[in-house]
């Protein structure tokens, strides 16, 4: 256990992945159950050394501040996928948590990397973290696209400290084909009660159509919107969310986003060799069968 063991939060379960595999969308449909504390931010970043794609942060996290983020008692759960790819979160989670469980939301390969690789361009983080990954081959070489790519590599990390049955892995396309299943699924994972869901009132969040790069005027007001005292802003934040509205999303504060940029061949061929490594090592540490992943070059 940390130093500092009074002020470590419970937390009960994390909700881990990779940028596009569906996480949002699961985590805010896990709101509505009345046994559920989902993570104020949705994703904390705190117990990681990940903080996004770019940012990384070895020191230790503050737990003062990390407490703030579980309003109700519920199972809480932390919902900051960065910390699968994290080679530090595992050795964490379990000095503090040992009895934790993990649901992890994986889509298949090299479609997640091509929207997470839009994702970034499209907001310009690259250019803002001293990057530049307009071309695929130089983003792939990045180890801060493909350590989220590479499933098995991360979860062999968290396996070195809990049991299989500690996690539920869950293909990204069933949240869209059969959602009620999932969520069913999730529950019985985290032994809770069965919920009735309310589908229609969660946003499809985070999706390519609705990404829109950040203007002068829209990074002002982020900057203002930061300096608002939290008992301010999270009142604000929680209604607009709730009715899926994002203003940054509003015409003076972002550019609408250019169309979705895709690989050819050969660009595909640059993860073959190693992602289909690594879903061999998924498919031998986990049993999970995605085979139908595998790229036929």
């Amino acid at each position: 256990m940390e130093v500092g063991l009074s002020m470590v939060p419970r937390v009960d379960a994390f909700l881990l992945g990779a940028p596009k595999s569906g996480t949002t969308w699961l985590a805010e449909a896990l709101t509505q159950h009345p046994g559920i504390c989902v993570s104020e931010p949705k994703e904390p970043n705190m117990v990681a050394t990940h903080k996004g794609t770019f940012p990384r942060d070895d020191s230790k996290p503050d737990w003062s501040a990390y407490s703030t983020c579980f309003a109700t008692d519920g199972v809480r759960i932390d919902c900051s996928v960065h910390a699968l790819a994290c080679p530090l979160a595992p050795h964490r989670v379990a000095e503090n948590w040992p009895a934790a469980r993990f649901v992890i939301c994986l889509r298949e390969p090299v479609s997640r990397t091509i929207s997470h690789w839009n994702m970034i361009l499209d907001t310009g983080e690259d250019v803002e973290n001293g990057s530049d990954w307009s071309d695929f081959a130089q983003a792939w070489s990045d180890p801060r696209l493909h350590c989220d790519t590479l499933y098995g590599a991360a979860i062999s990390r968290w396996l070195e400290y809990f049991e299989r049955d500690s996690f539920l892995l869950i293909q990204a396309n069933r949240m869209r084909r059969e959602p009620e299943l999932v969520l069913a699924e999730v529950c019985s994972h985290l032994k809770l009660a069965a919920h009735t869901f309310d589908l229609d009132s969660v946003h499809n969040a985070n999706v390519a159509a609705d990404r829109r790069s950040i203007t002068i005027f829209g990074r002002i007001f982020r900057f203002t919107a930061s300096l608002l005292p939290g008992f301010i802003k999270k009142p604000i934040v929680m209604r607009l969310q709730g009715r899926g509205v994002n203003v940054y999303k509003m015409p003076v504060l972002s550019r609408e986003a250019p169309a979705k940029r895709e690989i050819d061949d050969a660009q595909r061929g640059l993860l073959v060799e190693e992602v289909n490594a690594d879903i061999n090592l998924l498919e031998d540490l986990t049993g999970f069968n995605v085979d139908h992943w595998r790229i036929h070059s």
